[in-house]
């Protein structure tokens, strides 16, 4: 896999922001980015700029990763979701 220079590596996401909070993509798009983008801001949550995504159940799923574990608990207070380590976060199903 090639990164571009200076791009967190999905390890070094991991390692920085383990609290994470999985949405269903569908919820996650259009207006929805910038609620959840000025929430975070509004709040000074430890979001990074970079999150992960995966597919269960024939759903596709966008995560947000925090530093704090608190963070993420107000993330999903308000949105809803399911709260996660990258160690239980699905992977992408190999084909």
């Amino acid at each position: 896999m090639v990164y571009r220079k200076g791009e967190l590596s999905k390890a070094a996401v991991d390692r920085g922001w383990p609290h994470q909070v999985a949405l269903e993509s569908h919820r996650c798009g259009g207006d929805n980015y910038l609620t959840h983008r000025f929430f975070c801001d509004g709040h000074n949550l430890s979001l990074c700029i970079r999150g992960h995504s995966f597919y269960r159940d024939h759903t596709d799923f966008s995560v947000f990763c925090f530093a704090e574990p608190e963070h993420a608990e107000l993330f999903r207070a308000r949105f809803g979701g399911e709260l996660m380590c990258p160690k239980t976060r699905p992977k992408w199903p190999a084909y």
